[in-house]
């Protein structure tokens, strides 16, 4: 039988309920497929092109026309627009999803935040396991003031203790800044007046007189009111992430860092940031100040506890640094000692520090992980690197330019799955040289 003057012949009931065949999809008759077609010269493909020739009805369209002969040239170009459309119609729908559940996470955890900041009482534990993964920038600054133990949990008190300590901070100022040093605070002040302006060299903000100025009283009220560490280079990186998220409490969202002028803030304002930066900086290094003391002995012990998690973890990757003379001292002092700051682009420093923060008293500890994860996450470029100074190099400059929130989240759960399995296994805490 002719397939086509079948489809013709049956065109009249085409769309009556189950008198037909659904266009475009195989005939159910079993002729179609039967063992004598198999047997001629006609293909498998044939017989199932034969099956769905309904797809194509003559005269089921009143534009179409028997006569009409349709080119391969525009039968292919109207293929492509098709499958073209629909796969941009298909990553438009997808990116509008993910978007849209990316909102609704946020939205959702912004309410969580907001729940738990609203309380009487505020519940640190709870807080403190939100805000590990990431706090979102609308409620980031009340976040951060209360994981570094500036505020209370009280919601009564806070209003009263933030008015408080601001009072004491402008009162520091004023008894120590703004008077004539003598000769050992000058010293401290000539080496901050030194660093201020090589932080941040790309971000035009903090070239700013006025920028410059405040960070210049938050160290040297620091380092006064801490005799034992005075001020040491690498803490102005830290008053960074503090300030930032302060000013920006300030600002109206998206506003663009790099275009504003500090200057058209209010002075109140400005004065908040400065005071909240201070406080904030000072209960955040209380737990490192070990870091900070004579000769940094702190952070000392720290690089030869990375050099031995190293050697325990990737045995590979340790013995590369140490056969092209890589001394752990010469790049992960600097992680240690800015926490990070340098490596990666601000944005991603304030993701880190919600997980510092978070991480209270054990911050310290968590830091060695994380800067382990670091070392580990450009294994595999390192190890291509055949002399000292590529590695160097390297290291120095980590290609983290693109690095976003996601790249922070991996950075940490990584650091967290290595805290898990060798912080029970102190050999690398004791200096121990054991091979894994």
């Amino acid at each position: 039988m002719n397939d086509q003057s079948m489809v013709v012949n049956d065109n009249k009931g085409f769309w009556k309920k189950n008198s037909h065949n659904v266009p475009g999809r195989p005939s159910p008759k079993k002729s179609v497929f039967s063992s004598s077609s198999q047997s001629n010269a006609n293909s498998s493909f044939q017989a199932y092109q034969a099956s769905i020739s309904d797809a194509w009805v003559i005269d089921d369209d009143e534009f179409c026309s028997p006569n009409v002969n349709i080119s391969k040239k525009v039968a292919q170009s109207a293929a492509l627009n098709v499958i073209n459309n629909h796969k941009t119609k298909q990553f438009e729908t997808s990116s509008s999803s993910r978007n849209s559940k990316v909102n609704e996470s946020e939205s959702s955890k912004i309410a969580k935040f907001n729940a738990l900041l609203n309380l009487n009482l505020l519940n640190l534990e709870e807080l403190r396991s939100l805000a590990w993964s990431g706090i979102p920038n609308q409620v980031r600054p009340d976040a951060w003031r209360l994981l570094a133990g500036y505020l209370p949990t009280s919601s009564e008190r806070r209003q009263q203790v933030l008015e408080r300590k601001r009072t004491e901070y402008w009162v520091f100022v004023k008894q120590y800044y703004d008077t004539d040093r003598d000769e050992t605070y000058q010293d401290i002040y000539r080496q901050i007046h030194i660093d201020i302006p090589r932080m941040s060299p790309l971000m035009m903000l903090f070239q700013q007189k006025l920028v410059q100025e405040m960070f210049e009283r938050i160290l040297f009220i620091w380092a006064i009111r801490h005799p034992a560490s005075g001020y040491v280079q690498g803490i102005n990186d830290l008053v960074t992430p503090f300030f930032v998220v302060f000013l920006q409490e300030f600002l109206p969202v998206g506003t663009d860092l790099e275009q504003l002028d500090l200057s058209t803030l209010p002075k109140e304002q400005r004065d908040i940031i400065e005071a909240d930066s201070f406080c904030c900086l000072s209960k955040f290094l209380d737990g490192i100040q070990d870091n900070y003391i004579f000769a940094q002995l702190g952070i000392q012990q720290k690089v030869n506890q990375l050099k031995d998690l190293i050697q325990r973890i990737d045995t590979n990757l340790h013995n590369h640094l140490l056969k092209h003379g890589v001394d752990y001292l010469q790049f992960s002092f600097r992680w240690m000692n800015n926490l990070l700051t340098r490596e990666v682009p601000l944005r991603c420093s304030i993701r880190l520090w919600d997980t510092y923060l978070a991480e209270s008293d054990d911050f310290a500890a968590f830091q060695l992980y994380v800067c382990a994860a670091f070392l580990l996450h450009w294994r595999q470029k390192l190890l291509r690197e055949r002399d000292f100074q590529g590695l160097m190099l390297m290291l120095q400059n980590l290609p983290t330019s693109n690095w976003s929130d996601h790249d922070i989240g991996v950075l940490v759960a990584e650091a967290y799955r290595l805290k898990v399995a060798f912080a029970d296994a102190p050999n690398h805490l004791s200096g121990s040289k054991t091979k894994r």
